[in-house]
């Protein structure tokens, strides 16, 4: 089956009814950027990702990386993808013109990559590493540094990657075994032993950028810390050129699950004499430097773990649109009242695929969200505004990367039940959506971690200056509603508003605890994670739901617009009633402070 790449209207509607991306092109950095222009560049995304990224969905699972020993070969198709995802501009879209970008706003930028990762995911991820790895230089390096790398990076001449995670070390990267010595020349040599590293190793281009997180010794005070290196797999000469290979060797490529055109390696660095590195910002602030990229990993996972759940979604959707099987009570469409039916007309199917839409449409809502943020940290007129929407984005990021990860996950394991024994093969790609899209809730910190970094550090942080920022910023969609004449809007705020309401209670109860007692605090921190991503998501839907009506009230609305609008207002409806209620339970075991988990000894498992 043919199945469109997530959907045009809805992109369009968050971007400019939901989120006023019109008051973004108005700001001086993006005064010749017009509507046309946007939209033109989200054409072109889309575009080249049906045309070169999805035509190897299936084949680069199918038919996943092999290493010879000595070169890592992908499927063709892949290095197509590559090239024309280079020669579009994608890599410098958000750079200046002056060098070479397009000087998009990231939330564009981010629709624009919705359509990648909804195509391809494991093929758009190597083009997100190398993206975020350049953004790290652009951040951090020096002159001399961006001058080597920068460009080539921008072009798609060469990718990146970060490599943090060891054998024994993958959460607790403080305890990292990887160590750089220095060379006496400004450069450093590394050894150690990186794992699970995405892209580590690939026939995609001529040189490889690693980003190196690595045990060092200040000179000044002894004192030891973790440092960040640039380690190229080709060592690049001042005019650009190509010199000797580094001292960084591929020991393996890792069989996974899913995500299977993407390159999972473990690396060997300094099997001889050590590889050469270069530090990248300031000694022993290496994870500090880190934490860019890695956020930024994080909001895109959860943009990927999205584009899968609303694959899944159009996937099933256009299924039960042609299945025939059983029959109905309800008033048949066909003469024949004998006659089998569209399995979209069983009221089951129906709570599956809206299901599927709750979540899917809420998670695309957030990180585009994310990217608001993002941008009016960046280009917002004032300080004061800029300063705002970085807190506000550090707070959310944990919500933003876990929420779409396991809802989406959920999201596609329906969309394998509407298919029935069909979704279970191989000859539907739901299956493949599923497999690809459970990475999401593990790499880049798993919800555990990221829980414990919610509710341990960010809405704690500055006396919960950010947490109180974003309540008032929901307050302000909730007066709306309040004030809106429909019926539905009228209905989720007041449900949205009972959620804040104990999100609220919650936290002021938690908090205190993990001054006291920080392992006991944040046993239950996951809970916390899904009740705040579950009044998050709401909000969001409170958020389409208010632009869905007033769509409704203007006037001329045709009537594929005003389906599309009550389809909005329904799934509101829908996670109003069945999906937001549900961290009622879960302020119950944070308030009582259940500990079964905790309290159960090792023995008894």
């Amino acid at each position: 089956m043919h199945v469109a790449l997530l959907n045009d209207r809805d992109i369009e509607f968050l971007l400019f009814k939901v989120f006023d991306t019109n008051d973004v092109l108005h700001r001086e950095r993006y005064s010749e950027h017009t509507l046309e222009t946007i939209n033109m560049t989200l054409q072109t995304a889309k575009s080249v990702a049906e045309k070169y990224f999805l035509n190897h969905y299936a084949k680069g699972d199918a038919q996943e990386p092999v290493f010879d020993g000595k070169t890592v070969t992908t499927v063709e198709e892949t290095k197509q993808a590559w090239s024309a995802f280079a020669e579009a501009g994608f890599f410098a879209a958000t750079c200046d013109f002056e060098d070479g970008g397009m000087q998009l706003p990231y939330i564009v930028m981010r629709a624009a990559n919705a359509y990648f990762y909804a195509a391809n995911p494991g093929t758009a991820g190597y083009c997100l590493l190398c993206i975020a790895a350049a953004d790290l230089l652009e951040t951090f390096g020096s002159a001399e540094q961006k001058n080597t790398y920068l460009a080539h990076m921008r072009s798609g001449r060469f990718t990146g990657t970060m490599a943090l995670t060891e054998p024994a070390q993958g959460s607790a990267l403080q305890d990292i075994s990887t160590r750089a010595k220095p060379s006496g020349d400004g450069s450093y040599r590394l050894f150690g032993q990186k794992m699970y590293i995405s892209g580590g190793d690939h026939d995609l281009t001529e040189n490889i950028i690693h980003m190196v997180l690595a045990k060092t010794v200040c000179p000044d005070t002894g004192k030891e810390g973790i440092s960040l290196f640039i380690c190229p797999k080709v060592h690049v000469n001042a005019d650009g050129t190509l010199g000797e290979r580094n001292d960084v060797a591929l020991a393996g490529l890792l069989h996974k699950m899913g995500f299977r055109n993407a390159t999972s390696t473990v690396l060997n660095f300094g099997e001889k004499d050590g590889a050469v590195g270069y530090l990248l910002g300031e000694l022993n602030r290496g994870l500090a430097h880190m934490f860019q990229m890695m956020n930024d990993a994080r909001i895109a996972v959860g943009l990927f773990a999205t584009a899968l759940g609303y694959q899944g979604y159009n996937y099933s959707l256009l299924y039960a649109q042609q299945r025939k099987q059983g029959r109905t009570s309800r008033p048949a469409k066909q003469q024949d009242r004998g006659a089998q039916v569209e399995i979209i007309e069983h009221a089951d199917v129906r709570r599956m695929l809206l299901t599927q839409k709750a979540y899917a449409e809420a998670s695309l809502a957030m990180t585009f969200y994310a990217s608001v943020l993002f941008e009016d940290s960046r280009s917002a007129p004032s300080t004061v505004a800029r300063e705002e929407a970085a807190a506000l984005l550090d707070l959310v990021t944990p919500i933003i990367k876990s929420w779409p990860s396991k809802y989406c996950l959920a999201a596609n394991d329906l969309a394998i039940q509407v298919l029935g024994g069909a979704g279970y093969t191989r000859d539907h790609l739901v299956e493949q959506y599923y497999r690809d899209n459970r990475l999401n809730p593990i790499h880049e910190g798993t919800e555990g971690i990221q829980a414990i970094d919610l509710l341990g550090r960010k809405v704690g942080a500055e006396d919960g200056a950010a947490f109180q920022r974003l309540i008032a910023v929901i307050e302000g969609d909730l007066q709306r509603g309040e004030q809106d004449a429909h019926a539905t809007v009228v209905e989720v705020t007041a449900a949205l508003q009972q959620g804040v309401t104990a999100l609220v209670q919650v936290t002021e109860a938690l908090l205190p605890e993990i001054g006291r007692d920080r392992t006991a605090a944040l046993a239950n921190a996951t809970v916390y994670l899904d009740m705040f991503g579950r009044v998050f998501a709401a909000w969001m839907w409170l958020k389409q739901a208010l632009a869905a009506a007033e769509c409704l009230r203007t006037a001329g609305t045709a009537a594929a617009e005003a389906d599309f609008c009550q389809g909005k207002l329904q799934a509101a409806r829908f996670f109003a009633r069945w999906e937001l209620p549900k961290y009622q339970h879960e302020a119950q075991i944070l308030l009582q402070r259940y500990d079964e988990p905790l309290s159960m000894p090792a023995e008894w498992f």
